[in-house]
Order: C-alpha cells, then sequence, then structure tokens
C-alpha cells in the first residue's frame, strides 16, 4: 500500500493525516456499535490507546492497521481514505487545524475542546470567523518600499547560506529516492510520478487564469497546467515548483515577505530536483578538476534552461567547489530583475539595499553581451572593479517574448577553473561609484545639454500599489471561478 511498509515497527506515513485517520476510526467503531472498550478487546489494545488514536495524536503501526479494520469489517484502504466520513467530521477536523495557526494562538483564547457536545453550528462559527480573520491578516497591502525590503533581506539570508539549503536539498532528495531516480535527466514520467506519490493528479487546461502559472485543488487533490511553456517555465518547472509549495508545508503567505520567501524556496526545489546534488555534485567535481566548468554542461546534461543551471550552480559553488560567485538576469538596457552575490561584487542599490530594477554599468558582461557580433553565443570578458577584477560568462535567454541576460561571475584567481578564461574580452568600470557610465561625456553634454527633450516611457506601474491578495498578484475571483468549473 502506498506510504506503508510490511515492517512491524514502521508507523503511520507522514502523506496521511493523523486526524483524519483518527475521525474515521472513530466513524468506523460507532457504526458498527463498539464502544472503545469492546474495540479494545478485539484488536488487543488498551482502550486508552485507541482513543489517542482517534484524537490523532497517535501514529498506528501497520500491524495494528490490519487489525483495526478486521474488527470493523472495513477495508484497511478504507481507515486509510484521506476524505473525512462526514461534514460534522470536517469541520471538528478544520477548528482543530485553526487553533494551530499563529494568526488564531495570537487570540490567547482558552483551547476549545471540539468535542460531540459542541453544535454544529458553532464550529460553522469559528471557522467563519477564523477564516475572516485570516483574510484580514493576509491582505494587508505591502508598499512597494517594503516590498524591495524584503527581497533585500531575503537576499542577505541568502548570501549567509552561501545559497545552500541542505534541508530544501533533503526533502528534493527522499523524493528522487522514492520514485527511483538513478541519476541524469528527469523523465517525464518521473516527474508525474513525483506528482502521483504527494497524491495529486495532473490535468491539462487551456483555460487556466491568466494571472496563475498553475492552480492546486487541494480539496481534490489535482494540480491544473497549461501545455505550453511560459518564458523560461515549462510546464514540468510550473509542477515541480508547485509541488515545492507542498512538499515543504507552505501555508498562505502572512504577508508579502513570506510570500516571496515561499517563491524562493519553492523555485530552489525545483531546481534541487531537475539538477539533483547527488549527481551535480560529482559532475561539476570533475570538471572543476578538469579546469573545465561551464553553465552550458549543466544545462545540457540535465535538460535545464541557462538560467536555472546558472542558479542552481549557485547553491552548489560555496558548499561543494569552494568558489564564491556572482549571478545576475537583466534586460537589454541594463535593468536588473534578479541578482545574488557572495564574492564581494558591489552591485547598484536603492536606499533599502534592494537590487532589483537598478540599472547595472554599460561596460559588464551582462550589457556588453547584447552589442557582440552574436549576442546568442556565449560571451565571456574580464572587467576590472572598483576594488577587484571578476571574470564572468554571460549568455541571452531566448525562451522569453523578450531577451534577458544571464550572467554568472568569479573573481579574477578563480577563472582558471572555468572554460573561456583565456577570452581577450576586457572592460573597466567605475561602477556604481563615480562618473562612469551613469552620465555622458562631458564633450558631448557640452554639445547637447538644454537642447533635446526625451519622451520617456510610461512606466505607470510605479505608482500603484502592490496588489494584496492573499497571493500577490492573483485574482482569486477568476481562480475560484475556475475550480467551480472543473468540478467533475
Amino acid at each position: 500500500m502506498t506510504g506503508f511498509v510490511d515492517e512491524e515497527d514502521r508507523s503511520f506515513s507522514t502523506e496521511h493525516d493523523l486526524l483524519v485517520f483518527g475521525q474515521r476510526l472513530r466513524h468506523l467503531r460507532r457504526s458498527a456499535g463498539l464502544t472503545l472498550v469492546e474495540l479494545g478487546e478485539r484488536v488487543g489494545r488498551a482502550p486508552s490507546q485507541l482513543s489517542l488514536l482517534e484524537n490523532g495524536h497517535r501514529e498506528p503501526k501497520l500491524s495494528l492497521l490490519r487489525s483495526l479494520a478486521e474488527a470493523l469489517g472495513t477495508s484497511v484502504d478504507e481507515l486509510l481514505s484521506k476524505k473525512p466520513p462526514n461534514r460534522r467530521a470536517e469541520l471538528e477536523i478544520a477548528v482543530e487545524r485553526a487553533q494551530l495557526d499563529p494568526i488564531y494562538q495570537r487570540l490567547s483564547l482558552p483551547p476549545l475542546k471540539v468535542g460531540k457536545r459542541v453544535p454544529t453550528e458553532a464550529l460553522e462559527h469559528v471557522l467563519a470567523l477564523y477564516e475572516e480573520l485570516k483574510r484580514r491578516e493576509t491582505k494587508q497591502v505591502a508598499t512597494p518600499e517594503e516590498a524591495r525590503k524584503a527581497n533585500a533581506e531575503l537576499r542577505g539570508t541568502m548570501r549567509e547560506h552561501g545559497n545552500y539549503f541542505p534541508e530544501i536539498e533533503k526533502s528534493a532528495a527522499n523524493l528522487l529516492e522514492r520514485i527511483g531516480y538513478q541519476g541524469g535527466a528527469l523523465s517525464e514520467g518521473l516527474i508525474q510520478s513525483l506528482s502521483s506519490h504527494l497524491g495529486y493528479g495532473l490535468r491539462f487546461v487551456t483555460d487556466l487564469p491568466r494571472s496563475v502559472r498553475s492552480v492546486t485543488d487541494m480539496k481534490n487533490h489535482r494540480i491544473f497546467l497549461r501545455r505550453e511553456s511560459l518564458g523560461m517555465h515549462s510546464p514540468r518547472t510550473i509542477l515541480l515548483q508547485t509541488l515545492g509549495h507542498l512538499t515543504l508545508g507552505h501555508g498562505q503567505p502572512r504577508d508579502f515577505a513570506d510570500f516571496l520567501r515561499q517563491r524562493v524556496e519553492a523555485n530552489y526545489f525545483a531546481a534541487a530536483v531537475l539538477v539533483p546534488e547527488q549527481t551535480a555534485v560529482p559532475f561539476l567535481r570533475k570538471a572543476k578538476e578538469d579546469r573545465d566548468l561551464a553553465v552550458e554542461d549543466l544545462r545540457d546534461v540535465f535538460s535545464v534552461s541557462y538560467e536555472m543551471a546558472a542558479h542552481r550552480f549557485t547553491n552548489l559553488a560555496s558548499q561543494y567547489l569552494d568558489l564564491v560567485c556572482h549571478f545576475v538576469r537583466n534586460d537589454e538596457t541594463g535593468i536588473i530583475y534578479k541578482a545574488y552575490e557572495n564574492d564581494g561584487l558591489v552591485f547598484p542599490s536603492d536606499a533599502t539595499g534592494a537590487i532589483e530594477g537598478q540599472r547595472m554599468c554599460r561596460y559588464w558582461a551582462g550589457r556588453q553581451v547584447f552589442a557582440a557580433a552574436d549576442r546568442y553565443s556565449t560571451y565571456y570578458q574580464y572587467t576590472d572593479k572598483p576594488g577587484a577584477t571578476h571574470w564572468c560568462v554571460a549568455h541571452v535567454d531566448t525562451s522569453r517574448a523578450r531577451d534577458f541576460a544571464i550572467t554568472l561571475g568569479v573573481p579574477y584567481a578563480e577563472s582558471r577553473w572555468f572554460r573561456g578564461r583565456d577570452t581577450t574580452n576586457h572592460a573597466k568600470s567605475g561602477c556604481p561609484h563615480g562618473e562612469c557610465c551613469q552620465r555622458p561625456p562631458a564633450e558631448l553634454a557640452s554639445r547637447w545639454e538644454g537642447m533635446v527633450w526625451p519622451s520617456a516611457r510610461a512606466h505607470s506601474h510605479v505608482l500603484s500599489a502592490l496588489p494584496s491578495d492573499t497571493f500577490p498578484g492573483v485574482d482569486e475571483a477568476d481562480v475560484y471561478a475556475f475550480v467551480e468549473a472543473h468540478q467533475d
């Protein structure tokens, strides 16, 4: 049976719910007309032990599950069904869970013992009040400054850990082991096995709401996806990000910072599954030994995007290769969309410490690649920057509607481990300090200053508040209408 083994000392699987199991056990016992004492006599257990099972406080061993099923005249499958036996049981479980939520616990109310004497209407009221409290807590509007500060703080945490998070690596590795992963790029079949292992079916649809990449129907255990890619996000990447939320136990975001953290963790999980630590690390160590490290090799061996390969390199470089590095994604105008560093590189930033939205130096590799004779070939460059020289490899990602450059860089001394270290491309940058490229040359400015009036592209989004939804940017009305329309 899924989630169980035959050893007597192994117990309840984490993919089953103790509260639901307890409710089903109580329901089937009462339906059979048995007391706890009578059922205990049939299965050789004390009534107190069975009471702990019914209240969701103890895990049942496989041998006991079989005895209970036989005593109640049912099957183990029926006992382990993930569906509460009735509406009353569903409400009791929901109220028990609500009382564990920090939002609820901040009210400092005495625990509500959910017994049979509590009217069903009272449970309905408690649950409705909790849902409204949670909605108000999670729909607080974040200002752009708060969002940028949250982003900067998250990047600081990534830097402190070398962008390596062992608990997520372990979660990914455990799942891969359970589906029999042996090495190399993951097949579509293995990826779908991950979903099945977690108890979710896949549905590919054409009418997914425009504001989402996927929709997870947690009531019916289904994940809805489009078949086509969304920029760099292929259906398998989106599926793995969704499974990451489920595997890592994410709840509804408390605020924008929590939303951002969850999204980064889910992305990390997807990369850790597609480029598994157990096979990627030996591959990278061998490449370093051969002085032939290359992001494109990581991309090709594991069949992922160049961006995912470069970002995955940052996860493993400091932990296993004794390398510090930096990563940037920027558009052709130099606007930074994503960045990370633990090699001392100084990015342009605002007063909150945020990098995203700043314009990088025109002499950095991420901008010079767009001026190369062939912008779609791999571009290497050494750049003298204030205090240090960095070697970088830049690649223009064509998987989106517009081009973005992905850059991976290391200090000069570390370039000896990389393919492309013999490049003759060399530039000098004074950014983000000094004149450098942020102002026009004095001679040019003297001829044109005051004689030109450019009409800037409209950037109306800078004046708008961040979305205040539970999941920022998601139209919940569309999502709820969608899942309602797809009820079988």
